[in-house]
C-alpha cells in the first residue's frame, strides 16, 4: 500500500497544483495523502482531490484516502500532529514548527510520549519535520547551516532510540528535499522525514521523489516521500447496496469471512506424533539450558505438551482457542516458553508483537521464549504452488477459511522480539530444522 508524503506550502487551492497532484498521485498508484500545508489555514473547506476522500484535518495537516478503501480513524492530539490509525499501523504525521527551534525539541518531546504510549506498536512518523537530523543534512551557502540546534538533534535521537525508529532516507550522500536562495545563497535541507519501526524496514520502501517540484508538472517546492508499506487496508462498503449478499442468499453472515476475519486457529494440524521441533527442544536445548518446566504458547491440541511432559519435563499448555481445551494458565515463571509456529499465522506485526509479549510474561527472568516459525522460502513456495492472494507482509492461505501464512526469518524473529523485552540468548544451542527458521531468547533479569 502506498503512501505519499509531501508539504505542498498551501498550494493545492490552486486548480493546475491540485491537477498535477492528482496526475502523480494516478501515476505512482498512491493510495494515502498526507499533506503538510495543504493549502491556506483559512480555507476552511479543503479542496476535492479526484479519486479520494477527504478523511481529516486542515490547512495545517490534511490526510487523503483512496475512495476505493474505508476511511481510516483520524485525530488530531494537537494542531502540528495528526494520528492516523491505519489497520495495524499507527502514522504520527507531522509539521513541526518552521520558526523555532526551542519549539521543535518541545514537540520531538511531545512525539516520544506519543510514540511509547502503547509499546511495540508499528509506527511511523513522517512529514516536514523543518529541521536538519544531521549537519550535513542542512547547508547554507558551502557552509552547514546553523538553522537547526544540537537541542533538536538530541531530541530527534531520543525520539527515535526510544521508539525503535529508524531515518529511513539517511543516506551517507543527504538528499536535500527542500532549495531555496535565501540572502542570496542556496539553503538546502533533507526536512522531510519518514521514521519507520525498525523491524519494518525489510519489508517497506521508502522514496524521495524530488520530480514533484520541477517542471511543468510540479505542484509544490518539496520533495515527496513515497512509502511503500506492506499493508492492505479495507475496501470501502458500496453505498449503493441495499441489502448484504448473505440477506440475498440465505447464507449465515458468519460463514462467509471478511478480510478482517482471521481465524489462524484453522491452521493447526491434528497431530499423533510431537512436532520435529518440539523433538529439537529436548534433544538439543531443554539439557544445555537446564530446562525443568515448559509452557507451550499457542499448543494447538497439545499433542507437543504431551511430549515434553514425557520427557520428564514440567509441561503446560495454552491456547487462546477455547475449543483445544487449554485455557490460560495460572503458572508463571517457566524456564522455557516454546512459540511453534505462531507467529507465522498471524497476520501482522502488531499481533506478532502482542503474542511474544504474552509468551515472554510467562517466562521467569533469566528464562528463556524459543520461537520457531515457517521459513521464507517454504512460504514463497506454497504460495507460488497454491496460488495464494497478497494480503499484508504475506498471504492469504485460504480466505474462505480466514487463514494468513508468513514466512519469518530469524533476524525478524529478533527483532520483533526485542519489542517484547527479549534479547537474543547468547551461546543457545542451534537447531536444524529443514524448512523452518527459529530463534532462542532470553527473558532478561530485573
Amino acid at each position: 500500500m502506498l503512501l505519499a508524503s509531501v508539504n505542498l506550502n498551501k498550494r493545492l487551492g490552486a486548480s493546475g497544483a491540485r491537477s498535477n497532484l492528482a496526475a502523480w498521485l494516478r501515476e505512482h498508484g498512491a493510495k494515502i495523502v498526507l499533506a503538510q500545508e495543504p493549502f491556506k489555514p483559512a480555507d476552511r473547506t479543503p479542496p476535492a482531490l479526484g479519486g479520494f476522500t477527504f478523511v481529516g484535518g486542515d490547512g495545517h495537516l490534511a490526510a487523503w484516502v483512496s475512495e476505493d478503501l474505508a476511511p481510516p480513524t483520524v485525530s488530531t492530539p494537537a494542531p502540528w500532529v495528526q494520528r492516523i490509525e491505519l489497520e495495524w499501523l499507527l502514522v504520527l504525521h507531522v509539521h513541526l514548527d518552521a520558526y523555532g527551534g526551542a519549539s521543535r525539541a518541545a514537540q520531538l518531546a511531545e512525539l516520544v510520549t506519543m510514540a511509547t504510549a502503547e509499546p511495540g506498536c508499528p509506527l511511523l512518523v513522517c512529514g516536514d519535520f523543518n529541521l536538519a537530523p544531521r549537519p550535513a543534512d542542512g547547508r547554507f551557502g558551502e557552509e552547514t547551516s546553523a538553522f537547526t540546534t544540537e537541542a533538536e538533534r538530541q531530541a530527534l535521537q531520543q525520539l527515535m532510540q526510544v521508539a525503535g525508529l529508524v531515518d529511513t532516507t539517511a543516506d551517507d550522500v543527504p538528499v536535500f528535499t527542500f532549495e531555496r536562495i535565501f540572502n542570496g545563497k542556496p539553503s538546502r535541507f533533507r526536512c522531510d522525514l519518514a521514521l519507520l519501526s525498525d523491524h519494518l524496514t525489510a519489508t517497506t520502501t521508502v522514496t524521495v521523489d524530488p520530480s514533484v517540484r520541477s517542471g511543468s508538472a510540479a505542484f509544490t517546492d518539496h520533495s515527496a516521500l513515497l512509502i511503500d508499506l506492506p499493508l492492505t487496508l479495507q475496501a470501502a462498503e458500496p453505498d449503493d447496496v441495499l441489502f448484504a449478499m448473505s440477506e440475498l442468499t440465505g447464507a449465515d453472515p458468519a460463514s462467509t469471512p471478511t478480510r478482517r476475519e482471521y481465524q489462524p486457529h484453522k491452521t493447526a494440524m491434528s497431530r499423533q506424533a510431537p512436532s520435529p521441533a518440539s523433538r529439537a527442544v529436548t534433544e538439543h536445548l531443554t539439557g544445555p539450558l537446564d530446562v525443568r518446566s515448559v509452557l507451550d504458547h499457542g499448543c494447538g491440541r497439545g499433542a507437543d505438551v504431551a511430549h515434553y511432559r514425557s520427557a520428564g519435563l514440567n509441561a503446560e499448555g495454552f491456547d487462546p482457542h477455547d475449543d483445544f481445551g487449554w485455557p490460560r494458565p495460572q503458572q508463571t515463571g517457566f524456564d522455557l516458553v516454546t512459540s511453534m509456529f505462531v507467529l507465522n499465522v498471524l497476520p501482522d506485526p502488531w499481533q506478532r508483537i502482542q503474542a511474544l509479549t504474552d509468551a515472554a510474561s510467562f517466562a521467569r527472568p533469566g528464562g528463556h521464549v524459543v520461537v520457531v516459525t515457517r521459513s521464507p522460502e517454504e512460504i514463497t513456495k506454497a504460495a507460488a504452488d497454491g496460488g495464494w492472494t497478497n494480503h499484508h507482509d504475506g498471504f492469504w492461505s485460504s480466505q474462505s477459511k480466514g487463514t494468513f501464512q508468513r514466512g519469518i526469518d530469524p533476524g525478524e524473529i529478533t527483532a520483533l522480539a526485542r519489542r517484547a523485552g527479549l534479547v537474543p540468548a547468547a551461546g543457545a544451542p542451534v537447531l536444524t530444522l529443514p524448512g523452518v527458521c527459529h530463534a532462542v531468547l532470553t527473558k532478561p533479569e530485573a
